[in-house]
């Protein structure tokens, strides 16, 4: 959007232009940094999950071998 100022002088028109990018820029940077917290504790949140999931798998495998062996020592022989 241009002004009536920035239609009669270009120097005025370059000066906001500056401005303009400027404010865009650190829009962006602070964005960026915004998107890279989110990754970071997608990252994180996902290896947490591994980790309880890997810990839910050993147990439900320790619980039925414990019960698979219980089975065969109580077999009549």
């Amino acid at each position: 959007m241009a002004t009536a100022l920035e239609k009669k002088n270009l120097e005025a028109h370059v000066d906001l232009c500056q401005q303009r990018y400027e404010q865009l820029d650190g829009r962006l940077t602070k964005i960026e940094a915004k998107v890279e917290h989110i990754h970071t504790d997608i990252v994180h949140g996902n290896k947490s999950m591994i980790k309880v999931l890997f810990g839910a798998t050993a147990t439900i495998i320790t619980g039925l071998l414990s019960t698979i062996i219980v089975v065969i020592m109580n077999l009549p022989s």
